[in-house]
């Protein structure tokens, strides 16, 4: 047999199960928001709301083969053919994970430019800036692209950036890691400074916009800036908890399921369509 499950254990069964409720969940959402959503509205919001949640359940895909049955091989594979697969997975969950994360800044671009934030009573020279339509059109660009790029290089750039500090010591010790503080450096610019910076501007969105407005699109703001604070959190704590792996094997995946039952209730308002 192929898999002989050296390493998986119960808790990895559970943590593995209850990604893979989270992957069925994503196509869900993607599926509504497209559906019901974009195809009655043709709001560009909803279309980048949607491919969120397909390109975010591709990449979980990735990781979940990566994280839980991926290490299985090892005894059937030479260790370099292993690390080259172990790469490869680790390279496309990434690319497709930052895919995502361009769509969530096209969510962003569209919320921060759009009317709602622009309807203020004092009107600043960078607002009037912002408002011009070619400055409007390149910053909604820029946003969406620069995610794709950082995609595309963790994609392409050298494994001595990316490679698990333990896989290399498994399998691979006298390859050389380029690293900063011990870590990757690739991981670390992409987990430590470019992930935090994109994504956790969301939450903060919802909460300025949720203090703007009023009635349905107050609650709507609110529950999804409280949804994608504990979907950071959720992710977040999957990474502190690596020495506690029987918390780790519930609590941020919960986290995460709960997170993702919250956006749907904000965005169920059928005025906002």
């Amino acid at each position: 047999m192929i898999f002989q499950f050296i390493y998986f254990d119960i808790w990895d069964a559970v943590e593995s199960g209850l990604y893979y409720a989270i992957v069925g969940f994503y196509f869900l959402i993607f599926a509504y928001f497209l559906l019901m959503r974009f195809r009655t509205s043709k709001k560009l919001y909803w279309f980048y709301f949607s491919l969120l949640f397909l390109f975010l359940a591709v990449g979980r895909g990735f990781f979940i083969v990566y994280n839980f049955y991926a290490p299985e091989l090892d005894v059937t594979m030479s260790n370099l053919d292993f690390v080259g697969l172990m790469m490869m997975l680790y390279r496309f969950a990434t690319f497709f994970t930052w895919i995502g994360i361009s769509c969530l800044m096209g969510v962003f671009g569209t919320l921060i430019l759009s009317p709602i934030a622009e309807n203020e009573n004092s009107e600043t020279g960078l607002k009037r800036f912002l408002k011009q339509k070619k400055i409007k059109s390149v910053l909604k660009i820029s946003l969406i692209v620069i995610p794709i790029i950082v995609g595309i290089l963790a994609l392409t750039l050298s494994d001595a950036l990316f490679m698990d500090p333990n896989l290399r010591d498994n399998y691979l010790p006298s390859f050389q890691l380029i690293t900063v503080f011990g870590y990757p450096a690739g991981r670390f610019v992409l987990n430590i400074i470019l992930l935090p910076l994109m994504v956790l501007v969301i939450p903060f969105l919802f909460v300025y916009l949720a203090l703007k407005t009023f009635g349905v699109l107050r609650r709507s703001y609110a529950l999804n800036a409280i949804g994608f604070f504990i979907y950071f959190s959720g992710r977040i704590t999957q990474g502190l908890l690596g020495g506690f792996p029987h918390v780790r094997a519930i609590l941020p995946p919960l986290l995460i399921l709960l997170s993702l039952l919250i956006i749907v209730i904000a965005n169920n308002y059928e005025q906002l369509r």
